[in-house]
């Protein structure tokens, strides 16, 4: 309804700051179009050969600066009375979609510039671009920080970003299948650049969608279900695609049983909004205002209660640091383990392979490496829109084949329609235009009157960080001094750590720790070949000492560095203990805090050392995925009565493959006894 009040005041506002031109003698008013030129994807512009033509009716000067790239063509741009020249020096405004290159005829000095700059976070890449504009006197207007009182924006490509995703991932979806060993009616959907508009994509949906109500998906892959998380506006768009399949909208707690009773001739949709899985840490309850003012008391259960129910996810919400996360990377690696038995989720029939897990693509169009999908670590492109995230490995691979997820996390999604998502996004702009177009980037920031979306955006003004984005500055310097102390700590002297023991455990550590340039390692072993191998092997020094035969030489050791990891059998701990207490060098361990250990621990507390035990898979991890179980059942209103660990026993049957029917852990007794 606002929309529609704005665009009935459009005219109104021509008259209002530009009056009729005619008879007046005054020099039109002139508004610039540059060309796009961030990557060859980018066709868009900010505003249709429509919108120009209605501007040029109101008298204004349109410059359009020519482009073959561009997916309007110059004639177009004429036809609507727009003037196609490459010098724009002669418009105070200019308007792109994307970054400027920082060259002058580009980026010209004393002007207002309208593009998405992607500097409000302080990122790194685009500071040498706020330093331009700030030298160079440019008014900065961001689209991305136009928005209502309530904080939403109101110019952007959002809707299309949520079209194309879903396009793309249907496509990388049946492709995905395809290298899983199952032809499906989804390999008919191509990549959304394939098609000329929204409608052509949406009637290979279509089709798609008449072969899976014919039952022509196989019954090995299960019921599908695409999650669609928040009901903005790329959520929108991307059900705007879905709708076009044959569906039914589902509720997040009916998801269990439509995965083992559904059909397979649908697709099954599900909108999970954050009251769905935010829950409070204590009170395990969702409270909006409360987890706008205080997220951090907040957990996220859409790893347990949605994500292992869905085929596909579709993300696209903000997500910041303060908030949680949708999936960690701790979640992949439970949700992507491959099945071990048959699952009734994913049917097999003779002959046919069965999937490895459910989920089996992301499509993430909020794009923030590490953030609310936390394995989603980098960008891919229009040109390689997929990659492969492998959890056990915790790496992706550009290939569609392996264990693991697809992921699609293009940034630009809307260039791949750019014809209609420039009139999407035109439209939503040209209220605006006028106001814009009342910037005089020579005048004071604080003189200038014009609609408070449009003021409230200007990033850079007469040289200066305006008030509402200084905050820039103070995350710009927090950013360098954390960067120059990495760097120092990168030049800093190496910390010597000794490591006692040359076993089976000591590999993994030693090759983990020496990762760290600041660290120089020293290992001692009784075994003159293990030391040696391991030394030669990571770059180590190597001490051939017996602690037991040779405790001087241990101990001279000790003394001669600042941390001491020991990876000895248990009884010699409380040996090495004691000699650390005498050199004052703190002790780290992998076993068992014993009666021996805890009696040294009064004198440990005198002398100001820290003994740190019990670092290991037995004890250890096993008691930190003891807790998270135990918090886990607590936080879904559980009431544990009894709990029992046992780290090492009986393998399942399918992996009782050695004549003894049974493996070790490290320690044989352990098999024996819980605890």
């Amino acid at each position: 309804m606002l929309q529609f009040l704005r665009l009935q005041c459009y005219h109104y506002q021509a008259r209002r700051l530009f009056g009729n031109f005619a008879g007046r003698g005054n020099a039109k008013k002139v508004l610039a179009i540059r060309r796009e030129t961030i990557n060859l994807w980018e066709r868009r512009a900010p505003l249709s050969p429509n919108h120009v033509r209605k501007l040029v009716k109101e008298g204004l000067k349109v410059i359009v600066q020519p482009s073959n790239r561009r997916a309007f063509t110059h004639n177009e741009y004429l036809q609507a009375g727009a003037v196609i020249q490459e010098d724009l020096s002669e418009a105070p405004v200019i308007i792109g979609v994307k970054s400027v290159p920082l060259d002058y005829q580009s980026l010209m000095p004393n002007k207002t510039y309208a593009f998405f700059s992607h500097t409000i976070k302080a990122q790194e890449e685009n500071m040498p671009l706020l330093d331009t504009l700030l030298e160079r006197n440019v008014r900065l207007l961001d689209y991305e920080k136009m928005v209502n009182p309530g904080g939403k924006r109101i110019v952007a490509f959002g809707k299309y970003a949520g079209i194309v995703g879903m396009i793309n991932i249907l496509n990388g979806l049946g492709i995905r299948l395809l290298a899983l060993g199952h032809h499906t009616p989804f390999m008919h959907i191509g990549p959304a650049h394939n098609y000329r508009s929204v409608e052509m994509a949406k009637q290979a949906v279509r089709d798609t969608g008449y072969e899976i109500s014919l039952g022509n998906l196989p019954k090995s892959i299960g019921n599908m279900v695409v999650v669609f998380t928040g009901s903005g506006n790329v959520s929108q768009g991307a059900q705007d695609i879905f709708r076009e399949l044959p569906f039914e909208m589902v509720q997040v707690d009916h998801l269990p049983d439509i995965v083992k009773h559904g059909s397979s001739s649908k697709i099954y949709g599900c909108v999970c909004s954050r009251s769905d899985h935010i829950r409070h840490r204590q009170t395990g309850k969702f409270d909006p205002e409360d987890y706008a003012q205080n997220p951090q008391n907040y957990i996220s259960l859409f790893a347990k209660k949605v994500a292992p129910y869905a085929s596909v996810i579709v993300n696209g919400i903000y997500w910041d640091p303060k908030l949680p996360r949708l999936i960690s990377v701790p979640d992949a690696k439970l949700l992507l383990r491959e099945q071990q038995d048959h699952s009734p989720w994913l049917e097999s029939s003779a002959g046919c392979p069965q999937l490895p897990h459910r989920m089996l693509a992301i499509c993430d169009i909020s794009c923030d490496p590490g953030g609310s999908i936390e394995f989603m670590k980098e960008i891919t492109t229009i040109d390689k829109p997929f990659c492969l995230y492998d959890a056990e490995q915790n790496m992706s691979y550009d290939h569609f084949s392996g264990p693991g997820v697809i992921i699609c996390a293009v940034d630009n999604m809307p260039a791949q329609m750019p014809r209609e998502s420039t009139e999407f996004f035109g439209s939503l702009l040209m209220p605006y235009v006028y106001d814009i177009m009342s910037s005089d980037a020579k005048q004071p920031f604080d003189k200038w009157e014009a609609d408070p979306i449009v003021k409230n955006a200007v990033i850079t003004s007469n040289g200066s960080l305006t008030p509402n984005f200084e905050y820039i500055a103070e995350l710009r310097d927090a950013k360098r001094k954390q960067s120059a102390g990495r760097a120092r700590s990168r030049q800093a002297v190496k910390h010597r750590l000794l490591v006692l023991g040359s076993g089976h455990v000591a590999g993994p550590l030693v090759e983990y720790l020496q990762r760290d340039a600041s660290l120089q390692i020293t290992i001692a072993s009784n075994i003159r070949p293990d030391v040696e191998s391991m030394a030669s092997k990571y770059n180590c020094q190597p001490v051939f000492a017996d602690v037991s035969s040779q405790p001087d030489v241990i101990e001279g050791l000790i003394a001669d560095h600042s941390l001491v990891v020991s990876l000895l059998p248990y009884r010699f701990h409380p040996r090495v203990l004691k000699m650390c207490l005498r050199a004052r060098r703190n002790l780290v361990t992998a076993s068992y805090a014993t009666d021996e250990m805890r009696e040294l621990s009064k004198e440990a507390k005198e002398v100001g050392i820290t003994v740190s035990m019990e670092n290991g898979l037995d004890p250890g991890i096993d008691h930190l995925l003891a807790m998270e179980a135990i918090e886990s059942i607590k936080e879904h209103g559980g009431i544990i009565d009894k709990f029992i660990s046992y780290c090492g026993g009986l393998p399942a049957p399918q992996h009782s493959t050695n004549p003894l029917r049974y493996k070790f852990s490290w320690s044989p007794r352990a098999l024996c006894y819980p605890h």
